[in-house]
């Protein structure tokens, strides 16, 4: 048996033990340390959570005026996705969504359209989204901060690939201080810049704890 991750949570680590021998075989490329594809320009931006909607449409503004290069934007939960996808589609943009309240039949279409290049701006979750390919997604916007760091490292994996350079733009709010540390140490890892306001939430790594995804994503 070969498992490959581009992390490697210590949760993950010992389920992947009940399936493998005693004794495996373990290879590191690169750090063991939790690091992101430093052909992504990762952008930090603290902000209240009720001028996310606004941001989210002057990014837009700047990375997707012509709506045409893909775009990746990342929520945390499904009824999230809904309303982010109806908010942007009532002021003119033209967007699609995969979530757990999908059926299979619109997610694949939503993935169509996105990948065809049909529908460029694409709204995802975390869960609905793992282990798609999506090639050349020139921006990753990060609307809701992902539950753990890995999971971050992961959303903004999808652009910057195949020796191309990719921008992640994420939102960080009052509600999402407890991963502070562990973000200024990605982004200190990467070279990228970290803006005062994420480090005045304190530069403490707390405990790993185990995330389990239920069914409000």
């Amino acid at each position: 048996m070969v498992m490959f991750s581009a992390t490697w949570p210590f949760a993950v680590h010992q389920l992947a033990q009940e399936f493998m021998d005693p004794n495996p075989i373990k290879v590191v490329v690169g750090s063991e340390d939790l690091a992101a594809n430093h052909d992504v320009m990762q952008i930090v931006e603290v902000l209240d959570d009720r001028a996310r909607d606004s941001r989210l449409v002057a990014l837009l503004d700047k990375y997707h005026r012509a709506q045409s290069n893909r775009v990746l934007v990342f929520v945390l939960y499904k009824k999230e996705a809904g309303r982010v996808e109806a908010m942007l589609n009532k002021r003119g943009w033209k967007a699609v969504s995969v979530h757990g309240d999908k059926a299979q039949h619109d997610r694949t279409k939503a993935l169509s359209l996105f990948k065809e290049g049909k529908c460029p701006l694409m709204i995802a979750t975390d869960v609905a989204s793992r282990g798609l390919d999506i090639p050349d997604v020139e921006v990753v916007i990060n609307y809701s901060f992902p539950l753990t760091t890995e999971d971050y490292v992961h959303r903004i994996g999808r652009t910057g690939r195949a020796g191309k350079k990719g921008v992640a733009h994420t939102f960080f709010t009052q509600a999402d201080k407890g991963l502070a540390g562990e973000l200024v140490n990605v982004l200190r890892e990467a070279d990228q810049v970290v803006p005062p306001a994420l480090t005045k939430f304190g530069t403490h790594v707390k405990k790993k704890e185990s995330k389990i995804y239920g069914s409000h994503f």
